[in-house]
Parts: structure tokens; C-alpha cells; sequence
């Protein structure tokens, strides 16, 4: 019996050209999520607004809106009903303020009148109980303005205000050594009486010989009034002697040094004519003797300064 041949299918399907990249083709066929999708999907179907769906949402949003609309009414009806208040509030502070200023103008003109007054019954003090020496007493307490030649003398702070301690500086108020301190206007002060001056002034400041010069944090005080650098010392007398004797004494060469080790700046002047103020305030003192001579002061004082 003849065995027939066995039968070849011809039929069979030919793979796929891009069955190797069913990966990238899945890829490619799904390239939103399926969550992507859904949400796409209820996004559809409810729309883009993003209003409250609900009655009740619906009524508190309108609620919440029409608190929102009362409190900026309340708000501007209160700022219009006070808006007058303010503005006379406003103008009574004005009109106190300006009479305040009245006053202390009016004030300020009698105190000048007072002190005129004063200062004449002194002069007149000094005439009588002085004689012939009443102007240089008047000249010399300072209640008199003078006018003459001296000399001009500016003390100004270094421009960086640095510096170390020690040199003639050794008992330091401040720390920085490159600021003029109120020790330093002593000894130019002191220094330009020594050398001949008749009348100082510092930054129109009168000084008398009960002045003061002193510190107060990091501002010189002269009399209690603050001053502020640059300090533009006058000082009235025979000019040219008078600034070669003060640059030549040991307190112009104390300035020379601070100048020289510490930058600060100065420079003197002779002036032909300088016009000084009289002392602000002006306090004459007297002394007398305490009664019963010598030994018996513990048991009757008397009078000591007036």
C-alpha cells in the first residue's frame, strides 16, 4: 500500500511587520491614561465651571457674597460719617498748634525784652560800683556784644574719624580718637586766653568765666547747648600776635599733635573785624566777707556767695 506524501499547508499567515515593537505600538495606541481618560470624560459631561452644583453650595456662596457687600457698605459709611470728624479733629490741631507757636513767639519777644532789661540795670551796676573799670568788667563777663580784630580758629572732625588711643589722648571719652572731644575745646579755649584774648565764642556760643564745656554721649555741650562740629572758635584781639602766640603756646602745640597723629582738620585765621554776641544768660556774683573776721567762721557765717 503507497504511503501518500504528507500535505503542506501553504496558507500560513505571514507574522506581523512590527511585531517586535508592540510596546511602541501600545505606546502609541493608549497614550492617555485610562485615569487621564475618565477624568476627561467627567470633565465632558459637568463642563468647565467650577461653581457649586448643589442648592445649598449655591446658597452659601450667595450668602458668603452678600456678607462680603454689607461689611464694605458698614465700612464706607463709617469712613463718610467720620470723614467730617477727622477733618475737624484735624483743624482744631492746626489751629493749637499755630496758637501754641503764636505764644511762644510772644513769649520769646518778652524774655528778650526782660533780658535787655536786666542786662541794662547790670551795666548800670557795673558803672556805678566799677567807675572806670565798668567796661572791662561788663567786657570780661560777658554782657556786653564786641565787635574788633582777633582771630578765627576752626576745629573740624577727620574726614574718616579714626585713629588709635595713647599720645596726648590717654584718658579717652570717646572711641573714636579722630573726633574733636570736649577736652580738646578746653585746652583751645583755655589756650587763646592765655594768649590774649579778650572775648571767645564758639559757634556763636559767648563764653564767660563761669562757661562749661563738656560731654554729653558723643556731643560737646558749651553751657548746657549742644554744638555740632565743625567748632568755629572767634576770639577777639590784636590778631596776628594773638594766633602767633596761641600756635606757639603748649595748647596750639597740643592741637598741632591731635592734627598731626589724628587728622583732624584745623586752621587759624587773623580777621580784621569779628562781631561776638553777648552771653545768653548772664549771672554776676559777688562776695563779701564773713562777719566777725578771721577764727570766728563755725560760729557766725554771715554771708558767703550770693
Amino acid at each position: 500500500m503507497s504511503q501518500q506524501p504528507p500535505v503542506r499547508s501553504t496558507a500560513s499567515s505571514r507574522p506581523r511587520l512590527d511585531a517586535s515593537m508592540s510596546l511602541l505600538t501600545n505606546v502609541m495606541d493608549h497614550s492617555l491614561d485610562d485615569g487621564y481618560a475618565e477624568a476627561a470624560a467627567r470633565r465632558g459631561e459637568t463642563g468647565r465651571s467650577r461653581l457649586p452644583r448643589t442648592v445649598r453650595a449655591k446658597l452659601g456662596l450667595a450668602l458668603g457674597l452678600v456678607l462680603v457687600a454689607v461689611v464694605i457698605t458698614v465700612g464706607a459709611a463709617e469712613a463718610r460719617i467720620s470723614a467730617p470728624t477727622l477733618a475737624k479733629e484735624r483743624g482744631e490741631l492746626i489751629d493749637r498748634i499755630e496758637t501754641g507757636n503764636s505764644n511762644a513767639d510772644k513769649l520769646a519777644r518778652n524774655v528778650d525784652k526782660l533780658r535787655g532789661e536786666v542786662g541794662e540795670k547790670q551795666r548800670q551796676a557795673l558803672e556805678k560800683d566799677g567807675g572806670a573799670k565798668a567796661d572791662l568788667v561788663a567786657l570780661l563777663a560777658g554782657a556786653n556784644e564786641v565787635t574788633g580784630p582777633g582771630v578765627k580758629l576752626v576745629v573740624d572732625d577727620a574726614k574718616d574719624a579714626t585713629g588709635s588711643g595713647g599720645g596726648p589722648r590717654e584718658s579717652a571719652d570717646f572711641s573714636d580718637t579722630g573726633r574733636v572731644r570736649d577736652h580738646d575745646m578746653q585746652r583751645v579755649v583755655n589756650g587763646l586766653w592765655e594768649s590774649g584774648a579778650e572775648a571767645v565764642s564758639i559757634n556763636g556760643q559767648r563764653l564767660t568765666a563761669l562757661s562749661a564745656i563738656r560731654a554729653a554721649g558723643d556731643a560737646i555741650l558749651v553751657d548746657n547747648k549742644p554744638l555740632a562740629p565743625p567748632y568755629t572758635v572767634l576770639a577777639v584781639g590784636d590778631g596776628q600776635r594773638l594766633s602767633t602766640a596761641f600756635q606757639n603756646s603748649a595748647d596750639g602745640q597740643y592741637l598741632h599733635v591731635l592734627q598731626q597723629n589724628y587728622d583732624i582738620r584745623t586752621s587759624i585765621s587773623a580777621q580784621d573785624s569779628l562781631r561776638l554776641p553777648a552771653a545768653p544768660s548772664l549771672i554776676v556774683r559777688t562776695a563779701e566777707p564773713i562777719a566777725g573776721g578771721p577764727g570766728k567762721g563755725d560760729a557766725d557765717t554771715g554771708k558767703g556767695t550770693s
